[in-house]
């Protein structure tokens, strides 16, 4: 069998590399997160403000689901990746299709599960009242694709691990731009409502899944799986569930905030602080997405030159990665803090809502510039295979600090509560990451750096 062409990742000038890498995958996450505020603004304007809501009230369960896919695939990866980097190609194609195989049977599951509960779930997730009907409508078609969307990514990050961030961008990019004009014509034209919107999402992760499927299938992939790689290997499951498990757990928490924010809200302010807030969630993702692009491009590259024994490229990778996120986050953070009305009036002529969200937004955005190190600095360690502390650093901003804080402000600040611990959350996370790298970089990566010139 030909040697998977991941070489690059060890060899280029990292600077290049992290480019090179990150460039696709920022692309492909700006036509995402594009995607979804073009599709909440389809929404709000055509259907009207309160299916904002109820896609908001959707999304903790079906991007649960989904994230198993993103769970399995970071987790496979960055075995592969390391695997790719010692010349350990089996253990790459046996990863590869204990992914696949887990991922179906775990996303089923859930999917099934999720249709049995969906009286009880909608509403837990803060679809009450007149948010209840349209959140019941969209929830049920979108969480038929959930499976397949959760396929999809998975492959992605495998992709990717191969050192093909040009595919991967395309895997992203494509069910995008099928989402935007099968809203135009289900939603504006056939005026189908929330169930177009739903028909809409769930046919583009069909796309998204062709394309993948294709990719692995074709030449321009190298890892070329055997009836033999299917079958689950206790050792590799284990590795993939400890490191996938930090995505996950992500995730979940991320699941458990948007349930006790809409309920919060839903008490605070009915469906229209509900509403701000999915609008600051879909800008959260647009805003973020230079930082995510520098995250997933840097991931393959620590990974791979870590399996290889080089960590003189993976500080260099750390600290290059840090500085190319922190830069572009400071562009998006003085374009939000001087427009936020703007960028409201874009979603909605709801004058609430166009009253409420410029300053909650401010709040929510504040730490835009620093959260890089938190996000590269939780990357590394998923990258290099240590579970433990990827898992504490993922969780330290949404679970062990955000948490508490939205329990406990709201209670003497109303929704002005809500927005501060956004702030306070994103500052003590990212100085909690910072020490743990720090400590990390002194101990295992300076000193094999030092040896070679001390001799």
């Amino acid at each position: 069998m030909a040697k998977v062409n991941s070489t690059a990742l060890g060899q280029e000038p990292i600077g290049k590399l992290l480019i090179k890498q990150s460039l696709p995958a920022s692309i492909g996450i700006l036509v995402m997160s594009l995607n979804i505020l073009v599709d909440t603004i389809f929404v709000g304007n055509w259907i009207g403000p309160t299916a904002i809501a109820a896609i908001n009230v959707v999304l903790p369960v079906s991007f649960f689901i989904a994230a198993l896919g993103m769970a399995i695939g970071i987790g496979g990866s960055s075995i592969i990746s390391r695997a790719l980097g010692a010349n350990d190609n089996s253990k790459a194609l046996k990863t590869f299709g204990n992914q696949i195989t887990l991922t179906l049977v775990l996303c089923i599951t859930l999917v099934i599960l999720g249709l049995t509960f969906i009286e009880q779930l909608i509403p837990a997730f803060g679809g009450k009242g007149e948010i209840y009907a349209p959140a019941k409508i969209y929830y049920r078609i979108v969480l038929y694709g959930v499976p397949i969307l959760a396929l999809s990514m998975m492959g992605n990050t495998v992709i990717r691990a191969e050192g093909k961030p040009k595919f991967a961008m395309i895997a992203m990019i494509l069910p995008s731009i099928v989402n935007l004009i099968a809203d135009y014509f289900l939603i504006n034209i056939l005026d189908l409502g929330m169930a177009g919107a739903a028909w809409a999402t769930t046919g583009s992760y069909v796309i998204c899944f062709l394309y993948v499927l294709w990719f692995f299938l074709s030449k321009n992939s190298e890892l070329k799986l055997q009836s033999a790689h299917f079958r689950l290997d206790l050792p590799i499951l284990k590795e993939i569930s400890s490191l996938g498990f930090v995505t996950l757990a992500r995730q979940a928490v991320v699941s458990i905030t948007y349930l006790l924010l809409n309920n919060i809200l839903y008490n605070l302010g009915g469906a229209a602080s509900v509403t701000v807030y999915a609008i600051i969630g879909r800008m959260l993702m647009f805003a973020l997405f230079p930082v995510l692009g520098v995250t997933q491009g840097f991931l393959p590259i620590a990974g791979y030159n870590y399996g290889a024994n080089n960590p003189s490229r993976v500080r260099e990778s750390i600290n290059k990665a840090i500085l190319y996120a922190a830069v572009l986050a400071l562009v998006v953070f003085a374009i939000i803090m001087i427009f936020p009305e703007s960028i409201v009036a874009i979603f909605t002529t709801d004058k609430t809502i166009l009253a409420e969200t410029p300053s909650a937004m401010r709040w929510v955005f504040a730490a835009l510039p620093i959260i890089s190190l938190q996000l590269i600095g939780s990357a590394y360690f998923q990258a290099v295979g240590k579970a433990t502390p990827a898992l504490l650093l993922t969780l330290t901003r949404q679970g062990f600090f955000f948490i508490p804080l939205i329990l406990i402000l709201p209670k003497y600040y109303g929704e002005l509560g809500v927005w501060i611990s956004f702030l306070l959350a994103d500052v003590i996370s990212t100085l909690v990451t910072g020490i743990f790298l720090n400590k990390e970089i002194r101990k295992n990566l300076v000193p094999k750096i030092a040896l070679p010139i001390e001799e």
